[in-house]
């Protein structure tokens, strides 16, 4: 597919995963307030993209996997029902997530913080219905070895484009957080970001059946 709308919509859910501060930029703003030093919110974003990258990756694989094996009407439904299912769980139990007992962690402990949280949140869940949309387009895609290595090149491509616009805006939104507003501002200006995500959960699923 040519378009350029699957690409924005990887993108953008990279985005709104990067102003949920549940997904990493708390975390550094506290470890940077902690030490009172910027130098270590930014250290920080590396490990929490590496967690996000790797819990985006594993999802993307799979589904990657099942579309050289399965056809799409076969695997559109089943993943609509899985998306509506997992957005009705969150519905239901929106803090059942992980829960970290320490805010000094090192670079490990960070990454793996960051995979769970997004694995928790079915952030790669919801790259389905676009990935499934993506259909091969080379011009020998109909030998196995050029559709599979097509495949493989699309689905490094959306992992690198979701973590590089979700690690921009909690880098971006860490630093004003820092250095200018403060973690103040969550409780004046607080918004139920669950409640939308598993919103969006489910209304992604419902339109992958109705397309």
């Amino acid at each position: 597919m040519t378009a350029a709308w699957p690409w924005i919509a990887v993108a953008a859910l990279g985005a709104y995963h990067g102003i949920d501060p549940s997904m990493g930029w708390l975390f550094a703003v506290a470890l940077g307030l902690q030490e009172r030093r910027r130098s270590k919110v930014i250290w920080a974003l590396g490990p929490i993209a590496l967690g996000h990258l790797v819990s985006i990756a594993a999802v993307v694989a799979v589904i990657g996997g099942l579309r050289l094996f399965f056809a799409i009407d076969l695997l559109r439904p089943i993943g609509a029902v899985a998306l509506i299912l997992f957005g009705l769980f969150r519905f239901i139990w929106p803090r059942a997530h992980p829960r970290w007992v320490a805010m000094r962690v090192n670079a490990a402990e960070l990454a793996l913080w960051s995979f769970l949280m997004a694995s928790a949140h079915g952030a790669g869940l919801m790259l389905f219905p676009i990935l499934i949309g993506m259909t091969p387009n080379s011009p020998h895609a109909h030998h196995m070895a050029a559709a599979h290595a097509h495949t493989v090149a699309q689905a490094i491509a959306v992992v690198l484009v979701h973590t590089g616009a979700m690690i921009a805006v909690t880098g971006a939104i860490a630093i004003i957080v820092y250095e200018w507003v403060g973690l103040a501002i969550l409780r004046s200006a607080w918004i139920n970001l669950d409640t939308i995500w598993a919103g969006a959960l489910v209304a992604a699923g419902v339109l992958s059946l109705a397309i």
